[in-house]
C-alpha cells in the first residue's frame, strides 16, 4: 500500500476506535526555511508531515527553489536526519498539469508539448521517490476567456497522464504512488455538483478502460469555499462532498487553507487533508521585516556597519521578476506597481517573495542581515524558522495530528 493510503486508512482505523477525526495538514516548500520549519513543527508536535510542491516550484529544471525533484528529496531526507524525525514525511507534486507552470502559460506552448513536459515531470518525481501526484488538467489556454474547460476533456486528460506515470512506474518497479485528481478553482469545472458528479464516474470509466480498475485517486479536491482573497471554509459544502467521495474510497482535499478563520472545522467536516503555502511566505517576510527593524536599531547604535537593506532588495526583485502580475485584482491590471494600494502591493511583495528567495541578491541581503545580527548576539536564522513554525502549528492543533506519529 502507498504510503498516503497507509496513513489515511491508519487515521480511519483510529477514528473508529477512539471518535477523533483528523486531517492532514500540507505544506508548501517554497523556501527551504519553510522545508525545515515544516520538519522542525513536525518533530515537535510528533505529527507527519506533507510537502506539496508545484512544478513552478520544484521541477527538472529546478524551478524557483533551484531544485529538481531528486535534489528536494534528499534535501527532505537530510532535514529529517539533521533532528532524528523518523515520522512520515511525504513528498506530493501539486497541480500537476499542462499550462499550471508559468513558464508554459506565459510563452503560449501547444498543447503537446505542454502535456509531453508534464509527463517528463511525473517521471521525475517517481524516479526521486515522491508519494502522490496532483495530476491536474484543468487550465487550457486554447479556452476562450469567461469559458470553462469541458469537463469530459479534462477527464480524458487525467486519464491520460495516470496511465503515463502506472506505466512508467511499472515499467521501472518503482513502489505505488497515490494520485490526487482535481481543482478547487472554477476555470477547473468542477464547482457545480452535476459537473463534479461526472468527473467522478467518467473518471472510474476512463481508468477501467485503459486497464487501471485498480487505481483510483485517494484526495479529490473539493473547492470548500476557499480561495486566493477568502479566509471562511464552508463546512456544509464540505461535508457534502465528502458524503460523495467516501463511498469511493477518496477523501476531499482542501486548497487554498492560508490563514483560514475555522480551521478546527476542517476534520469536523471529515476533510482529508489541506494545502498551505503562500501564509508561510508571508511568516518569512514579515520575520525577516522584524529583524531588520532591529538591524537598523544597532545601526543607530553604531554597531552595525552597513545596512543590509533587505525589505528594499525583496521589494525591487519581485517587481523586476513580473510574478506578481499574477496575482492582480481586475482593478489593478495595468496599473503601475508602485501605483498600486500600499497595503494591496506590500500584499503582493510578501507573497511574491517565494518566486525569489533565491535570486543572489536576495540571498546576500539575508546573510548581511543574519551577519550583522549575530555579531550583537542575535540567533536571526533561528527567529524566522521559529515564526514560520508558530505559524504552522496552530494547524497541527486545529486538524488534530498532535502527538499522532505516537499512534501510528
Amino acid at each position: 500500500m502507498a504510503k498516503t493510503e497507509r496513513l489515511l486508512k491508519r487515521m480511519a482505523e483510529l477514528e473508529e476506535q477512539t471518535g477523533v477525526k483528523r486531517t492532514i495538514f500540507a505544506a508548501c516548500p517554497n523556501s527551504s526555511a519553510v522545508i525545515r520549519a515544516s520538519i522542525r513543527s513536525a518533530k515537535r508536535n510528533n505529527a507527519p508531515i506533507y510537502f506539496a510542491a508545484t512544478l513552478n516550484q520544484i521541477d527538472t529544471d529546478g524551478g524557483y527553489t533551484g531544485m529538481t525533484p531528486a535534489d528536494f528529496v534528499k534535501v527532505c531526507r537530510m532535514e529529517c536526519e539533521a533532528i532524528n524525525f523518523t515520522g512520515d514525511c511525504i513528498i506530493a507534486v501539486d497541480h500537476g498539469g499542462p499550462w499550471l507552470k508559468d513558464k508554459q502559460n506565459t510563452e503560449r506552448w501547444e498543447t503537446e508539448r505542454a502535456m509531453n513536459a508534464v509527463k517528463a515531470s511525473f517521471e521525475a518525481a517517481i524516479a526521486a521517490g515522491f508519494d502522490l501526484i496532483h495530476v491536474d488538467p484543468t487550465v487550457d489556454i486554447n479556452v476562450p476567456k469567461g469559458e470553462v474547460i469541458d469537463i469530459h476533456l479534462v477527464v480524458r486528460r487525467t486519464v491520460e497522464l495516470i496511465e503515463h506515470c502506472e506505466k512508467f512506474r511499472r515499467a521501472n518497479n518503482y513502489p505505488e504512488i497515490s494520485y490526487e485528481v482535481g481543482t478547487e478553482e472554477v476555470h477547473g469545472g468542477l464547482a457545480d455538483d452535476t459537473t463534479f458528479d461526472t468527473f467522478l464516474v467518467e473518471l472510474k470509466e476512463g481508468l477501467a478502460a485503459v486497464g487501471l480498475a485498480d487505481v483510483w485517486p485517494c484526495f479529490i479536491v473539493g473547492k470548500v469555499g476557499t480561495d486566493l482573497h477568502t479566509t471562511l471554509f464552508d463546512g456544509e459544502v464540505a461535508k457534502k462532498l465528502t458524503a460523495k467521495v467516501r463511498p469511493l474510497g477518496s477523501y476531499i482535499k482542501g486548497h487554498y487553507t492560508d490563514g483560514v478563520s475555522n480551521p478546527q472545522d476542517y476534520p469536523l467536516c471529515g476533510m482529508g487533508g489541506a494545502n498551505v503555502g503562500p501564509e508561510f511566505t508571508i511568516s518569512e517576510y514579515e520575520a525577516l521585516e522584524e529583524l531588520e527593524a532591529k538591524e537598523v536599531e544597532y545601526y543607530n547604535a553604531g554597531r552595525v556597519a552597513m545596512l543590509s537593506n533587505i525589505t528594499e532588495v525583496l521589494t525591487r526583485l519581485v517587481y523586476e521578476s513580473n510574478r506578481w502580475k499574477k496575482w492582480l485584482l481586475e482593478s489593478e491590471k495595468g496599473v503601475d506597481f508602485y501605483e498600486i494600494d500600499p497595503e494591496r502591493r506590500a500584499w503582493l511583495v510578501k507573497t511574491g517573495c517565494r518566486y525569489i528567495w533565491q535570486k543572489p541578491e536576495a540571498l546576500v541581503a539575508r546573510n548581511s542581515l543574519y551577519e550583522n545580527l549575530k555579531r550583537v548576539g542575535m540567533d536571526p536564522e533561528n527567529i524566522v524558522l521559529d515564526r514560520i513554525e508558530h505559524d504552522m502549528d496552530k494547524y497541527f492543533y486545529a486538524f488534530n495530528i498532535v502527538d499522532l506519529n505516537k499512534m501510528l
